[in-house]
């Protein structure tokens, strides 16, 4: 006798809940392909098969049908009818065309350089070290320096994952009391840039590597702000452009452990002299126990580049160590918070 007594679905058990858990790589890798191939893309014309979609993508006929069959019973694509696919609501966030993608952000995740990093979590547990190293041999950035393919993957995942905060950030946050703001390692400038386009009296100076700012110079020419906007290069171990009034940086503490967290943080203090703000950028940890995506990402820092993502006791902890008060936390309406630093007094 089928069905589910009293019309409620039975609920997995405890054993079923943990291998759904522990099998949840074969969806992150799958998702990976499809959006490597760039199957989302393909499907946006209208539904088609296998067949018809091996040539276009470069792939084995059979084998991706299976691909396309195993992420349509987890809910990403729609089998239409048997071997026919197409897409649904969850496949148009793989299409690299949409507002909001994730495409080269799924794509990324599954990367040999991160994927190894992963697979060496087992070692960053037992000695905090990063599995990237443990791999490969070399640190992250070193990784990527080598593998540019996959640093270009990287770059365009960054770039989209930012796009989801930057307006936040900008409507959340009242940048308009500054006359300098400095996007320190702001990439190509998508978060500057947005907050110069809201804010037209305010000037903006992109700072970050020498190869990095090659495409923000791109990036800042082709935009509406470009006259408002200065790329210099540097290190931020080194030192930071000085005299601005506001220094920010988004996703980049998380990157380090503290103590190059706070070299970070010292230099940044030095720049902007005896006044100036501080804004940094992050995820907060929720109290012990909250779900909470802050929490899988900090294994991510501890498996890939060997920083961490941090409780506001914690960040508290790390101003201070680098002359700073922290005088307030601004939550946005996404994943990011803006905490707000003051020199210490």
């Amino acid at each position: 006798m089928g069905g589910s007594m009293n019309g409620a679905e039975r609920q997995p058990n405890p054993a079923e809940q943990l291998l759904q858990m522990v099998t949840g790589k074969w969806v992150s890798r799958a998702i990976g392909v499809a959006a490597e191939l760039g199957l989302a893309d393909q499907l946006a014309a209208g539904p088609a098969t296998a067949a018809d979609l091996a040539p276009r993508v470069g792939a084995h006929a059979g084998s991706l049908g299976r691909l396309l069959r195993a992420l349509a019973s987890v809910g990403v694509f729609e089998e239409i009818r048997e071997g026919v696919f197409g897409l649904n609501a969850v496949a148009e966030c793989l299409r690299s065309d949409v507002a909001g993608s994730v495409r080269e952000f799924a794509w990324c995740m599954s990367m040999p350089g991160l994927w190894g990093a992963w697979g060496e979590l087992g070692h960053s547990v037992r000695t905090g070290e990063t599995g990237v190293s443990r791999a490969f041999g070399m640190d992250a950035w070193a990784y990527f320096g080598a593998h540019p393919e996959e640093a270009a993957v990287f770059n365009g995942a960054m770039t989209s994952f930012s796009a989801q905060a930057s307006a936040a950030v900008a409507a959340t946050y009242d940048f308009g009391k500054f006359n300098t703001l400095v996007d320190v390692a702001g990439g190509h400038g998508f978060l500057l840039r947005t907050v110069l386009a809201r804010y037209p009296n305010l000037r903006g100076v992109l700072f970050d590597m020498e190869s990095v700012c090659e495409g923000g110079r791109a990036a800042v020419a082709a935009s509406p702000v470009a006259d408002r906007c200065e790329v210099v290069a540097g290190d931020f171990f080194q030192s930071l452009p000085a005299g601005a009034d506001a220094y920010m940086m988004k996703h980049i503490i998380h990157d380090w452990d503290d103590e190059k967290a706070t070299a970070i943080l010292r230099n940044t203090r030095t720049a902007m002299g005896g006044n100036g703000t501080l804004l940094v950028i992050e995820m907060v940890v929720t109290p012990p126990g909250a779900p909470d995506f802050a929490k899988m990402l900090d294994l991510e820092m501890l498996a890939v580049a060997g920083g961490r993502e941090r409780t506001e006791a914690e960040y508290r902890s790390l101003f201070a160590g680098a002359g700073f008060d922290l005088v307030a936390v601004h939550a946005t309406p996404g994943p990011v918070s803006i905490m707000e630093g003051r020199p210490a007094r």
